[in-house]
């Protein structure tokens, strides 16, 4: 069937990249538009590469009209939460703002299907550690609140419109490609698997843990780690579920358990068998001690089934990917 093409925002960093990896594997058309300030343009591969600003209002136009988009999915945002805890309004400008026009542009072309990917973040320090779709909102950084802003307008804009989403709250992406063809190369990465993996090929001389006295059972932060291409897969069964009817909503997507900081570093130095250096630090701003998914609804309502859904795979393919890097700086 010839479908019309999809718009991938931010498809050339971390997770959009793998998005569209698994849309062009099942011939999908896909059209990227990112700005390259955090992402590569050798993640895109062979994928029809636009440079620009998603909060480009005439740039975003003349994408959505030339190709024929009916579908967005939309990546490009700026994640790390200790910068948006010190830089607030580069958040909700780049974060928020940006979204809205997106919208504005979306209705003025005739897009009917939006694929949101919104947070964990979001849900701040829910009751126990663990969120549901019902789990009340409560970010308690600026991260969080601009991906909640965001989903309020999606929310409000279908309300009024004939545009649908899904809504994609994501908890902790880890791993790489299996394939090895793309991966997270983002300079200065904060998220814990990367760093971690960095320093066991030697690109840093130490891991930080930043807080060891939380009310967790080792006293460092606990999260539920999803690997990258489940979480892909959770963006085309998203797909299929709007272009079959299905009714705007928001989902949680992670595993459903959560390992430590420390739990984390075991497995890393488990399968690079080498110990790491480790550093114990004050915890940072804005994170929270425990945040695992409850995530029957995906599973219930999309059909979404992970097949990555075990620590050591999700660090072994993450440090494939860094001694790639090595070999091949990108």
């Amino acid at each position: 069937m010839n479908r019309a093409t999809i718009l991938v925002t931010g498809g050339a960093g971390y997770i959009g990249s793998h998005v569209a990896l698994q849309l062009r594997a099942r011939a999908e058309r896909v059209v990227v538009l990112d700005d390259l300030s955090r992402g590569f343009r050798q993640a895109v591969l062979d994928t029809p590469l636009v440079v620009g600003q998603v909060g480009d209002r005439d740039t975003v136009l003349e994408v959505l009209r030339t190709h024929g988009i009916d579908t967005v999915m939309h990546f490009a945002a700026w994640t790390v939460v200790p910068q948006s805890v010190s830089e607030p309004l580069k958040y909700y400008g780049n974060n928020t703002c940006s979204t809205r026009s997106l919208l504005e542009c979306c209705l003025e072309a005739g897009v009917r299907n939006f694929v949101f990917s919104s947070s964990a973040a979001v849900y701040g320090i829910p009751a126990g550690g663990i969120a549901a779709e019902g789990t009340p909102p409560a970010p308690i950084n600026p991260y969080g609140t601009s991906k909640l802003m965001s989903e309020w307008m999606l929310r409000d804009v279908a309300a009024a419109s004939p545009l649908k989403y899904v809504a994609l709250r994501y908890f902790n992406v880890a791993g790489s490609d299996s394939a090895g063809r793309v991966g997270q190369a983002t300079p200065n990465a904060t998220l814990l698997v990367k760093v971690a993996c960095e320093a066991a090929v030697g690109k840093r001389p130490h891991i930080s843990i930043f807080g060891t006295d939380y009310p967790t059972p080792d006293g460092t932060g606990v999260r539920d780690y999803i690997h990258v291409e489940d979480l892909a897969t959770a963006h085309l069964d998203a797909l299929d579920y709007l272009r079959g009817g299905g009714a705007s909503t928001v989902l949680n997507v992670g595993y459903g358990h959560g390992y430590s900081v420390r739990e984390v570093l075991a497995s890393i130095e488990r399968v690079a068998g080498k110990r790491l250096a480790t550093r114990e630090e004050p915890r940072r701003p804005g994170d929270p001690p425990a945040l695992v998914a409850r995530a029957d609804r995906i599973r219930s309502e999309l059909g979404w089934r992970p097949r990555l859904d075990d620590l050591d795979t999700i660090v072994r393919t993450s440090l494939e990917w860094e001694r790639r890097l090595l070999r091949d700086p990108w």
